[in-house]
């Protein structure tokens, strides 16, 4: 009798097990996808229209130029207004980031620890602007499949002022349609929704509305004139173009 009930209780466990691997791989391949559409272009050449919303409404209007290539490198430059323009930052490989604020005419390496903070008075932080696959950042489960999204859980593999972000994953072709931010406590701090469209072969993140809660301040980056696979080159992401 006691010989069956092991086996019976070890199958139970075997069987769990199994569950838990097919749903930690089909969460880690859902991630993979996404990260498949939001990084499928060779390189991205575009507009960056940022309009700032506080508590009472009132706006604030920004324009920027995006480019980026592979997975890994990116350069957000401020155009308009006089107040803003100039700066940038510019996202490297192996966590490598740099800002360059012209009233003081050097950049700056950004430190792993201080990419909590918010870029340039937005909604969005250092990390946020970081070009990084998501599945690199973090771990992925599997929460719940609703009628048209995927509901997963990312935990970071590193050091992060995020304890988790929900992603809410289209079924269909697997662009993020939200993303909720958690901090150590457990509370709901931020959240961006994102628009997609599609130009040619590609999806693209046409707007992105980043919200903190505790401010009730919003952000919302919309792309426009959007080229794609336009033969930008490594040379195009150094610090020598950053500053120019």
């Amino acid at each position: 009798m006691k010989s069956i009930l092991r086996t019976a209780v070890l199958a139970a466990f075997i069987g769990a097990g199994s569950i838990f691997s097919v749903n930690a791989q089909d969460a880690a391949t859902i991630l993979k996808n996404m990260d498949n559409v939001m990084y499928s272009p060779k390189d991205i050449n575009g507009k960056n229209k940022i309009i700032l919303i506080d508590k009472n409404g009132k706006e604030e209007v920004r324009e920027a130029t995006v480019q980026q290539k592979g997975t890994d490198k990116r350069m957000f430059r401020f155009t308009a207004p006089a107040s803003q323009a100039g700066i940038s930052v510019l996202s490297l490989p192996n966590d490598v980031m740099y800002l360059y604020l012209p009233a003081f005419g050097k950049e700056r390496r950004i430190a792993s620890s201080a990419k909590n903070q918010n870029f340039a008075g937005t909604d969005f932080s250092y990390d946020d602007m970081e070009s990084v696959l998501f599945s690199a950042k973090y771990t992925p489960k599997l929460l719940k499949t609703e009628s048209n999204v995927f509901v997963l859980e990312l935990t970071p593999k590193g050091k992060s002022d995020y304890s988790k972000v929900i992603v809410h994953i289209n079924k269909a072709n697997f662009y993020p349609e939200l993303m909720e931010y958690y901090d150590k406590g457990g509370n709901k701090v931020k959240e961006a929704k994102y628009t997609f469209n599609k130009i040619g072969n590609y999806w693209n993140a046409s707007e992105i509305k980043m919200t903190d809660l505790k401010k009730n301040h919003s952000t919302k980056m919309q792309m426009s004139d959007v080229k794609y696979d336009t033969g930008l080159s490594d040379d195009d992401f150094t610090v020598r173009k950053l500053v120019q």
